[in-house]
């Protein structure tokens, strides 16, 4: 019999993975399902079939299989309900619970920026160091802290949510900055998800290209797609500038999208010494080990005590 299994759930808006690990950090089994977008009840359901799926595959009794589980959003610690979560339908529902219930055993949950930075940080990019700092650079900006081993989750559920913050010592002609979703002006998410790096582009070339194609282009030598670069990256090195400021971190780990951007490794570290308050700045800031499957994995460790 197979003894400490771990399954991490990574519930996307478009994609529910599971993935099976073992102490050592394994994979014995991973599968991918649509997910169910406009159907609270379907989406616990998926959940608790493809948990039945891993265990039958695996030949596993007992329930005993420690689950955790990545969600956008977090749960609220006044209501235990889960807020924030794109996947809107799932807002305001008592998630944990219901998956307890379904799956007949305790569970733990947490923001998926949450689990990147925890994957990163027990055997990934981030591995044996102290304070680690999880970024998200995608179709959004979200974050996640890990302090020895531990994710930092803080009184209010937030910790991390570096994205909701006003973009650290504007420019004039960053004032007051483009709409939030959450309301604000000027979020750090508005100038650095994908959406606001092609924003610098497209507004002044009258195109259409995406966060990707604009790199691709910065690659190819294009002017205008190199001072794109140039000023997202001054942007990106102010945002990270500040958390080091905060949490000193050993290590900031990239994830999301724009996390393969190459250039940005090399040239943000250059340009935040400037904003740190600090006469040596020796953070570093690398890609991440596991790439897309950071975030499932992350979920797996969640339920290693």
């Amino acid at each position: 019999m197979m003894n400490n299994i771990y399954f991490g759930i990574d519930l996307g808006g478009t994609k529910t993975e599971i993935i099976a690990l073992n102490e050592q950090g394994e994979t014995l089994y991973t599968a991918r399902t649509p997910t169910p977008g406009n159907s609270y009840q379907e989406i616990v359901n998926n959940i608790q079939n493809m948990v039945v799926q891993a265990e039958s595959t695996l030949k596993l009794t007992d329930k005993q299989a420690k689950v955790g589980i990545g969600t956008p959003g977090a749960k609220s610690p006044a209501s235990g309900l889960l807020r924030n979560s794109n996947t809107v339908c799932m807002n305001d529902k008592p998630l944990q619970q219901d998956l307890e219930r379904a799956l007949g055993r305790e569970i733990c949950i947490a923001n998926d920026a949450n689990c990147f930075a925890l994957s990163e940080a027990t055997d990934g990019a981030a591995a044996g160091k102290n304070i680690v700092f999880g970024v998200i650079i995608g179709t959004g900006t979200g974050g996640g802290v890990v302090v020895n081993g531990r994710v930092l989750t803080g009184a209010n559920a937030i910790a991390g949510e570096w994205g909701h913050n006003p973009l650290p010592w504007p420019q004039d002609d960053e004032r007051p900055g483009a709409h939030c979703y959450c309301g604000r002006h000027g979020c750090i998410e508005t100038f650095l998800s994908g959406p606001g790096l092609a924003k610098i582009y497209n507004s002044t070339n009258k195109t259409a290209l995406t966060a990707i194609q604009i790199a691709v282009k910065a690659d190819e030598g294009e002017a205008t797609a190199l001072a794109c670069l140039a000023r997202y990256e001054n942007r990106l090195a102010r945002s990270l500038a500040q958390i080091i400021n905060i949490l000193d971190p050993d290590t900031i780990v990239l994830g999301g999208g724009l996390s393969n951007i190459q250039r940005l490794y090399r040239e943000v570290p250059k340009l935040w010494g400037q904003f740190i308050f600090s006469d040596n700045a020796s953070t570093q800031l690398v890609p991440p080990k596991f790439g897309d499957a950071s975030g499932v994995r992350g979920a797996a460790w969640l339920a290693k005590p």
